[in-house]
């Protein structure tokens, strides 16, 4: 009778033993606050914080350039693993409205479009909060600047290889600090490099806010 006691308690406590692990497996790397996992195909979106601005500065410690206090971005998962892990999205708008938007470059009267070109990008959120944004294979993350010239409309055209932001959940954001982008095409009015800064938030699901594990 001892011994089938003895093998009872064993087995309770090897049980117990493996179902914390298994626990912990099943919180994936994106779920929302109330938590609820994010599923693949859900569509996560956020615009600027607020009182914020995005900024495409002519250097990464200058004020000169381009600043827009309305952008906003939506992303689809693609997969969403067990954390700690990488989950990915497609990024499939992001948008700056130029009704925001102000330049102070000599010359430059105002902005009349912001578009980022060559969409969809993959993107990619590391428990650890990094988040990489890569384009499709042979292209490249690209926006075309339109702006308001004496001379009339002139395009400005800036790429990057990729980027780099940080998420937190102690607002739920993503943000974007000095990744550089370089002139591909523009006038000589066009700034040579274009560093962009931006902070999004909240990053929501259906209006939920979302958590990285």
């Amino acid at each position: 009778m001892r011994t089938r006691t003895l093998l009872t308690l064993t087995a309770a406590v090897a049980a117990l033993g493996l179902a914390a692990p298994a626990s912990a497996a099943d919180t994936p790397v994106l779920t929302t606050t109330d938590g609820a996992a994010v599923a693949v195909g859900d569509v996560l979106d956020a615009s600027l914080a607020g009182g914020t601005a995005a900024t495409f500065y002519s250097s990464a410690t200058g004020t000169s350039g381009i600043s827009c206090t309305k952008s906003a971005f939506a992303a689809t998962v693609t997969d969403n693993p067990a954390a700690p892990g990488t989950a990915t999205e497609s990024l499939t708008s992001h948008t700056f409205d130029t009704s925001g938007c102000t330049a102070n470059v000599v010359g430059v009267l105002g902005v009349s479009g912001i578009t980022v070109d060559n969409l969809p990008y993959t993107t990619s959120v590391s428990s650890d909060g990094t988040v990489s944004v890569t384009p499709g294979a042979g292209s490249a993350i690209q926006s075309t600047v339109k702006l308001r010239t004496l001379l009339g409309t002139i395009n400005c055209v800036y790429q990057a290889p990729s980027l780099t932001g940080k998420a937190s959940n102690a607002d739920n954001s993503i943000s974007f600090s000095n990744q550089q982008f370089t002139k591909t095409s523009g006038s000589s009015l066009c700034f040579a490099n274009a560093f962009f800064t931006a902070k999004y938030a909240p990053v929501t699901k259906g209006g939920v806010a979302v958590n990285v594990n």
